[in-house]
C-alpha cells in the first residue's frame, strides 16, 4: 500500500478542534508536512466559519484534497432521524443532510457520510426510503452518499448492509465502533463489498486482520485515519504489501 491510499481525518485531532487550538485552514499543511499525506477527511463541524475560497487556496498550496465529509449533526445523533416512521421527521433529517451535500458539491468533495439514526429492525423501509432520496440528490450533484457503522447501528451490520443494497448508498466501514470482535469480523465482511471510496482505520489489536478483510473484499478506496495514533496507523497500513 502507498500513501496515496491513506487519508487523515480531522477527527483524529477533534480535541484540538473543539478547544480552538487547531483551525481547518491550518490542517492541510500540518498533515502534509507531518505525515506526507494529501487526502483529508473533514468532519462537518470542523469547517467552522472558514472562508471556502481561503480553504481551497490552503488545500492547493498543500497539494491536498478533501475526499469525504462525515456529516455530524448534533440534533440527529442517536435519534430516529432518517429511520423515523414519521415522514416529517425523516424530511427534516433529509433536508439537513441535503444542505451538506450541496456544500460538498460546491467544494468539489466527492463523498459525504450520513448516519441512519436509530434503526427500526422490524421495518427498515423508512431508512431505505430516506437513503434513496439522499442518494438521488447526491447523484445529481456528483456526491456519493455513504453510511458508516456508527452509533447503535454498529451492532446490526447485516441490517445495515440490507439498507445499503436496497437504497444504493455506499458503505463506509469503520474498523472500530463494533461492540465485539465477532461482530467486527462479520460486519467488515458484509460491509466492505459495498464500500466504494473510503473506510475508517483505527489502531486496534486486530488492525492487520481488518486491512486483510478490506483488501480481500476488493476495496481499493482510501483508508481514513480517525484515531490519535496517526503515524502508527500509517505504519500499519504501509506494512501491507
Amino acid at each position: 500500500m502507498t500513501l496515496d491510499r491513506i487519508c487523515v481525518s480531522t477527527w483524529a485531532f477533534h480535541t484540538a478542534f473543539e478547544k480552538g487550538e487547531l483551525r481547518i485552514l491550518d490542517f492541510p499543511k500540518m498533515i502534509a508536512d507531518r505525515y506526507g499525506v494529501h487526502n483529508l477527511e473533514v468532519v462537518a463541524p470542523h469547517f467552522g466559519d472558514a472562508d471556502p475560497a481561503e480553504l481551497e487556496e490552503r488545500l492547493r498550496r498543500a497539494g491536498s484534497r478533501i475526499v469525504n465529509i462525515p456529516i455530524d449533526i448534533k440534533e440527529l445523533w442517536e435519534t430516529p432521524s432518517l429511520s423515523s416512521p414519521a415522514p416529517a421527521v425523516r424530511d427534516r433529517a433529509i433536508a439537513l443532510y441535503s444542505a451538506w451535500i450541496d456544500r460538498a458539491h460546491a467544494m468539489r468533495v466527492p463523498s459525504v457520510r450520513c448516519d441512519p439514526g436509530l434503526l427500526n429492525l422490524s421495518d427498515l423501509s423508512p431508512t431505505v426510503s430516506s437513503y434513496r432520496s439522499l442518494v438521488a440528490y447526491g447523484a445529481e450533484r456528483g456526491v456519493e452518499v455513504s453510511v458508516e457503522n456508527h452509533g447503535s447501528a454498529s451492532a446490526h451490520p447485516e441490517q445495515l448492509a440490507e439498507v445499503l443494497r436496497a437504497s444504493g448508498a455506499a458503505a463506509l466501514p469503520d474498523f472500530g465502533n463494533f461492540p465485539d470482535e465477532a461482530t467486527r469480523e462479520r460486519g467488515l465482511r458484509v460491509l466492505f463489498p459495498l464500500a466504494k471510496s473510503i473506510c475508517h482505520a483505527k489502531l486496534l489489536p486486530s488492525i492487520a486482520r481488518c486491512i486483510e478483510i478490506a483488501e480481500e473484499s476488493g476495496f481499493r478506496g482510501v483508508y481514513s485515519i480517525e484515531s490519535a495514533d496517526v503515524q502508527a496507523v500509517i505504519d500499519a497500513l504501509l506494512a501491507r504489501a
